[in-house]
């Protein structure tokens, strides 16, 4: 892999491996495997991932959260989602390790539709690694920084601003301000990453480089990306914090990113 996250023939690399998960996440993974597998079985579940940090090899203990991808052989119901929060629950009780635990469900139709090619489908291919069963990312393609990549990653981030207005009108308590803050604080840094991915000509889903490189091409706001970077990492409680993202960096760049690469094609 080179120095911006590429294989040697120029597409994005696979960011995590199992043996990059850090010692202390090992009992935590292992755990997560056994109990997706007694829940959901052959007959509901075609495979596992994990994405993020742990994988990544940069978790830290008591900080960092498990992330999950479980790619379903039908689509999500209600009892799925009732048995993953079920998981949730007894995974972050049990490992003080983690802070949270979150499990994404989607289906196997879903991550490889062509709608979602370069949206889900790169998340599989590309940022999520194997826990068990049959790899989608057999079936996909190599993706490469490009404004198409950028567009359907990240593209919609507009209307990802009227659910957080109306989330942190709803958020009553410090608790709810800080898990609100770290939802928006990371999609922004992302999406600022993004906007410039395809000039930079690479990838890198760590929160402060992609502050650094956004504020390479566009250094006026370059201090608030790095504050977005501090919260996604350091969730806020501050209210004011909170409203500066998603009423003014957010707006800025909704409307910027719209301009360079154009909104992502819109789903059913």
């Amino acid at each position: 892999m080179s120095g911006q996250g590429l294989a040697p023939d120029g597409t994005i690399a696979r960011e995590g491996a199992p043996d990059r998960v850090p010692a202390a996440f090992v009992p935590v993974v292992d755990a997560a495997r056994t109990r997706i597998a007694e829940t959901f079985g052959g007959v509901r579940l075609h495979s596992a991932y994990l994405y993020g940090s742990i994988p990544r090899g940069t978790a830290i203990p008591g900080v960092s959260d498990l992330d999950l991808q479980l790619a379903l052989r039908h689509e999500p119901t209600d009892t799925d989602r009732a048995d993953a929060e079920a998981i949730e629950e007894a995974l972050d009780h049990a490992y003080p390790q983690i802070d949270g635990v979150g499990i994404l469900l989607s289906s196997t139709r879903a991550l490889l539709s062509n709608i979602e090619r370069h949206d889900a489908g790169f998340f599989i291919a590309c940022l999520c690694t194997p826990l068990f069963g049959p790899d989608l990312a057999e079936q996909l393609p190599r993706y490469r920084p490009t404004t198409l990549l950028a567009r359907e990653t990240n593209g919609d981030l507009h209307l990802a601003l009227k659910r957080w207005r109306s989330r942190a009108a709803e958020a009553v308590t410090d608790a709810d301000r800080r898990a609100l803050s770290r939802v928006v604080a990371r999609r922004i840094v992302r999406t600022g990453f993004t906007l410039i991915m395809p000039r930079w000509g690479g990838w890198t889903s760590d929160l402060d480089e992609s502050a650094e490189l956004f504020a390479r091409y566009y250094p006026e706001h370059g201090d608030w990306m790095r504050t977005a970077a501090a919260v996604g990492r350091v969730p806020s409680a501050d209210p004011a914090v909170l409203g500066a993202l998603i009423d003014e960096l957010g707006p800025w760049l909704a409307a910027e990113y719209t301009a360079v690469h154009g909104e992502k094609r819109p789903r059913p």
